[in-house]
């Protein structure tokens, strides 16, 4: 697959993030949890590499919790303090600002050694990529809706400042992709999760793919969602009489008995592969089909 999307904004919204980063103190960059590497702007973190860094693997609930606990992990021994975060929900909130205080102490220090006395609300800049729920974790934070949200990429579309509290301002930035996926990996992943446009995508293609990773990796939660038995896979398999080039049969297999549990049939009764990938596809995305990671942190 050959998935490219970078709107013409994008470009405008990182200029802004490089002119605005010398008014904050922090940075906490939201990433997905299913997939944090794919999910890591490398834009992003080059622009803000003198800031302290605070990562937040959101979506948690929708990721295989065992998956995540290595990713911190992961994270830490890299020197970033990274939180398992679910943003709809507010029992993160006061290990976000423990962490958030603690990052930035040295500055404060640094501050109150040259006679800089009094206390100020600690700025922080919220990055992320399209869709990975910085507005929702705002709105959590301040305990109301203040800023749009939605469940797909491009919400919003400028920086704001929030003042969460005395002791908090936060600026909010657009979702920002980077102009080149040069790994299919990444794209995929980022696609799977909906930070990218659905009009660029093969629905198809995406849906092959994540049947593939699903087979191996949760094969259980894919055949107990859509009532598949490990029998009827097998036959399905055995029997298969159309093979496409660069296409699993396992894949194409399931994919076909996904069609027909869940009645996407054409005239004839022939699969309807588009609606049930686009089913498939909306599934995951909701965590209908379990709590999944999409990447595991490299041994």
């Amino acid at each position: 697959m050959n998935i490219q999307w970078y709107p013409g904004h994008m470009t405008k919204a990182r200029r802004k993030i490089e002119a605005d980063i010398k008014l904050v103190d922090l940075v906490i960059e939201l990433l997905d949890a299913r997939c944090p590497i794919a999910t890591e702007n490398p834009d992003i973190r080059r622009i803000t590499a003198k800031k302290q860094r605070l990562i937040l693997l959101n979506k948690a609930d929708l990721a295989d919790e065992t998956v995540t606990k290595k990713w911190i992990e992961h994270f830490k021994e890299q020197g970033i303090t990274a939180i398992a975060l679910d943003s709809r929900g507010r029992d993160s909130i006061d290990r976000i600002r423990k962490a958030a205080a603690a990052l930035t102490e040295a500055k404060r220090e640094k501050e109150r050694a040259r006679g800089i006395t009094g206390e100020r609300a600690l700025k922080a800049m919220i990055c992320g990529i399209p869709n990975v729920g910085k507005s929702t974790f705002i709105n959590s934070m301040l305990g109301k809706a203040s800023t749009k949200t939605g469940n797909k990429p491009g919400v919003t579309k400028g920086t704001q400042w929030i003042n969460i509290n005395d002791s908090l301002l936060l600026l909010d930035t657009p979702g920002v992709l980077w102009p080149r996926f040069d790994d299919e990996e990444t794209a995929v992943s980022l696609a799977e999760i909906g930070s990218i446009n659905d009009q660029v995508i093969n629905v198809e293609e995406l849906s092959i793919k994540f049947i593939d990773f699903m087979l191996v990796n949760y094969r259980s939660n894919l055949f107990e969602r859509y009532g598949i038995s490990e029998e009827e896979f097998k036959e399905k398999v055995d029997n298969m009489e159309v093979h496409v080039l660069g296409v699993s049969i396992e894949a194409l297999a399931a994919l076909e008995l996904i069609s027909v549990k869940r009645g996407c049939l054409k005239k004839g009764a022939e699969p309807d592969f588009a609606r049930s990938s686009k089913l498939i596809v909306d599934e995951f995305r909701a965590g209908r089909l379990g709590r999944i990671s999409l990447q595991r942190p490299k041994v």
